[in-house]
């Protein structure tokens, strides 16, 4: 069970990361999801990846 901690922490910390390198058309738009990934960690990591991921440039 530990392993799958690590498993989703590093998960989540690869979102973040991937949300501050990403280009946006708006800088509005990274401040955005970075919220929503910090604040809702496990459904902001999942909303990131099926939807945010397609609107950087």
């Amino acid at each position: 069970m530990f392993g799958l901690g690590i498993i989703g922490f590093l998960i989540y910390a690869y979102a973040i990361y991937d949300v501050v390198v990403s280009n946006f058309h708006n800088s509005n738009d990274k401040l955005i999801w970075i919220l929503i990934v910090v604040l809702l960690p496990f459904l902001g990591t999942l909303l990131w990846f099926l939807v945010g991921r397609a609107k950087r440039i």
